[in-house]
């Protein structure tokens, strides 16, 4: 596996190398145990399946989506591309988070402020992540081949704690608050930077992340791999001082998305996605249809795992949802159907997930009777598809589409009879359906 992308456009695997203030912050309401509403299986019938959208079959509250920043790395957004990033209007991503390193240098604190500053005033939550903790506190080990690897020194975890103190602080006294810290970026896949054992990071959690003045954020793990956070989820010690489950998707199959354990002793707790690219680092982000898988990771990411938050690698990058010009890629557009529309704060709702063949569907209750509805149709051919509104006045949909040609260009408003309705999604397109 080869080293994190830094500098220019990868070319490596889909599997890559890379890398008391809680009292006053609300939180998100969290996955809630729940039977499938009507018509919410995942199993596609023989015909069309008409997808009910009732707005009783509540599942998790959305924080948003986004995508992480790195200055030190690959340079700063520029003001104009903070803009595209975080605003949230046309040929805007609508971001709503936004992803920090915690550099071990804290004379490089401040390349993160101007970016997560504007993104903060554009409504962003901003969120952070370190890679190493300062030099003075790592020893260096033998791990398998590699005989120079970096873990904290167990002395320095109370050290370790009050640096990532530091790091909220130096942020808060320049205008913005964290809404989360973590303890680690990819502690399981660490060659290039500090790894953690799952027994101590637990240890960590138990022990010294109860004095972290904002929400914590574990495990980080490179692949969702469960082995590294079924033992937080089973120390009810360390689990306390936990706020947000975060996992990366680096290579993991859809069947691994869903975590029974989570569901079963995360009560409290909200579940993140907190960095990948898909389906590769090697490709333009142009590429059509490849791009449209994006719009499957995210709804898959939503309905079969239940993340809260979904966010991408760099921003900025010929594989990401900005190209190095700041257009927005294609990429990035089935990004923007989901979070352009899927506000903070909205909630999930569970409807036939794969009404017919090659089609997704997920659904989202804003407020009043606004529901966004993200269709995205992998088959070569287009289709019709049915939509039934319960307890919900709206007389039209207004709608957006993203395929080979335009990218989220507004359609006709289709009109809302008797509570229902047909979209037309055309071959492989993603299509945000908005009622009001």
């Amino acid at each position: 596996m080869t080293s994190h992308d830094r500098a220019s456009g990868s070319t490596g695997p889909e599997l890559p190398s890379r890398r008391a203030v809680l009292a006053t912050m609300s939180a998100l309401p969290v996955l809630v145990a729940a039977t499938p509403a009507a018509g919410a299986s995942r199993t596609p019938s023989a015909a069309a399946a008409t997808v009910i959208v009732d707005p009783s079959a509540t599942r998790q509250t959305i924080r948003g989506f986004g995508g992480m920043n790195h200055p030190l790395w690959i340079g700063d957004l520029t003001a104009a591309q903070r803009d595209t990033a975080f605003g949230n209007g046309d040929g805007q991503l609508g971001f709503s988070v936004l992803r920090i390193p915690v550099a071990e240098d804290r004379a490089n604190w401040s390349r993160e402020v101007a970016t997560a500053k504007r993104a903060v005033e554009l409504g962003a939550t901003v969120f952070a992540s370190p890679w190493n903790p300062p030099a003075a506190m790592v020893e260096t080990f033998v791990r398998g081949q590699q005989t120079n690897a970096k873990r904290l020194r167990y002395s320095m975890y109370g050290a370790y704690a009050q640096h990532l103190n530091d790091f909220v602080a130096f942020m808060k006294s320049n205008g913005v608050n964290l809404y989360a810290i973590s303890v680690q970026n990819e502690p399981d896949y660490a060659h290039d930077w500090t790894w953690w054992t799952p027994s101590e990071m637990t240890r960590f959690l138990r022990e010294n992340a109860g004095s972290i003045s904002t929400r914590v954020i574990a495990p980080e793990s490179f692949q969702y791999v469960k082995s590294f956070s079924d033992p937080i989820l089973n120390d009810a010690a360390a689990l306390a001082n936990v706020d947000v489950l975060g996992a990366h998707l680096y290579g993991t199959s859809f069947s691994n998305f869903p975590y029974p354990l989570f569901k079963q002793k995360g009560g409290g707790k909200e579940l993140w996605m907190t960095e990948v690219y898909y389906p590769n680092s090697s490709d333009s982000a142009d590429l059509w249809p490849q791009a449209l898988d994006v719009s499957e990771h995210i709804h898959r990411a939503m309905v079969d795992a239940e993340f809260q938050a979904y966010v991408w690698w760099y921003i900025r990058r010929g594989y990401g949802p900005m190209r190095e010009d700041g257009r927005i890629s294609k990429r990035g557009a089935a990004m923007a159907h989901f979070a352009r529309f899927v506000r903070p704060g909205h909630v999930r709702i569970a409807v036939t997930a794969n009404p017919q063949s090659n089609v997704y569907v997920s659904a989202y209750q804003g407020g009043g009777s606004r529901v966004v509805i993200v269709a995205v149709n992998k088959g070569t051919s287009a289709v019709s598809q049915q939509f039934t509104l319960r307890n919900n006045s709206s007389s039209g949909v207004s709608s957006w589409l993203t395929d080979a040609s335009r990218n989220l260009a507004s359609q006709s408003r289709i009109t809302v009879a008797n509570g229902a309705f047909t979209a037309q999604l055309p071959a492989q397109s993603v299509t945000t359906l908005v009622t009001g």
